[in-house]
């Protein structure tokens, strides 16, 4: 039952006052255990968190994903420079002269910018070079880990429509709210339902708005990847002709073992324009999933970039302080 129960939590956590006890008649259970099968989980690691996942850049968030080139010697010392911005969610080491690799995120309201912002990392982390690549087009994004083995090798990949809407202070208290962990208790929104002043229908209702406008992308359990037993997890960067990147990119969203597709600028020291990220248990097969989505697309060349250390997963926390304390202990580099 585990690997079914990661499957739900994964794809369709239930929006509702006692999501466990939905899970529970969904998998002809019972709350207690439902609870007490989670809680291990999350005891073992196996489950990072259960949470909102907030679409940074319809949020107002200015973001990038940035390789830096570190010496070996000045690894340790460029990791904490970087992990100690609050909008560097994901950071790790990957097998390439850019060796260091990272998502920046930048506030709405950041005086400094995200160029700017860059090359203070750049400075303090002594990176010997740098790249900046911004989302051009996003064909996927969806952490969905075949836990069950049960998972078609390729599924359909729908866009779907953003209805409009205009955030509120009220959308912003819940986004800032909501965003944190869920404690593994029969009602875990009850909190802050209550500190909002407001009953679960609404809250609810706020939230399903935000993900029918695009700003929450889901509801969902994040899984540790190595500890789920998906130990090979590939970088994968391919070159390909710019003019055709809509149907490359569609193509090789389809795969289900493939997390992450985006389109991204190329320069003349990075030659490699879309990027996907591909999961595996073991090197073996996610090599494998990688020589067939070669087979099937056009491509100059490839190269796959497995992950040998992880500095850096989390969510990055929105609508708080941190990113402007951070700002005003570094723009003074900016005046340098």
């Amino acid at each position: 039952m585990k690997s079914e129960l990661l499957s739900i939590i994964q794809k369709n956590f239930p929006l509702v006052s006692k999501p466990f006890a939905s899970i529970a008649e969904e998998l002809g259970s019972d709350e207690a255990t439902i609870i007490q099968l989670i809680s291990q989980e999350k005891e073992n690691h196996i489950i990072r968190q259960i949470s909102p996942i907030f679409d940074t850049k319809r949020l107002g968030y200015s973001s990038s994903l940035i390789s830096f080139k570190i010496r070996r010697e000045d690894i340790d010392s460029a990791v904490k420079v970087i992990n100690a911005h609050p909008g560097v969610s994901h950071n790790y080491e990957r097998e390439h002269t850019f060796n260091i690799w990272f998502t920046l995120a930048i506030a709405p309201d950041s005086k400094l910018g995200l160029t700017k912002t860059v090359e203070i990392l750049a400075e303090k982390a002594k990176a010997l070079d740098y790249i900046m690549l911004p989302t051009l087009k996003l064909f996927k994004i969806a952490v969905k880990l075949n836990t069950t083995g049960t998972d078609a090798k390729k599924e359909v990949v729908v866009k779907p429509k953003r209805k409009a809407i205009e955030l509120t202070p009220l959308h912003h208290k819940v986004i800032a709210l909501a965003q944190h962990d869920i404690p593994i208790v029969s009602e875990p929104f009850k909190a802050v339902v209550n500190e909002l002043g407001i009953s679960y229908k609404e809250f609810f209702a706020i939230l399903n708005e935000l993900k029918e406008a695009g700003v929450m992308r889901r509801f969902a359990g994040i899984l540790n990847h190595r500890k789920a037993g998906f130990n090979a997890n590939a970088m994968v960067v391919w070159d390909i002709d710019e003019t055709k990147g809509d149907e490359i990119g569609k193509k090789v969203a389809e795969f289900s073992a493939v997390s992450h597709c985006y389109l991204r600028p190329k320069y003349s020291n990075w030659p490699y324009n879309l990027f996907t990220m591909v999961h595996g248990k073991t090197t073996e097969e996610t090599n494998a999933i990688i020589k067939e989505i070669a087979s099937e697309i056009e491509h100059f060349s490839r190269r796959p970039l497995y992950s040998t250390r992880e500095f850096k997963k989390v969510r990055i926390k929105y609508f708080t302080p941190d990113f402007a304390k951070w700002e005003e202990k570094n723009l003074e580099l900016d005046t340098i």
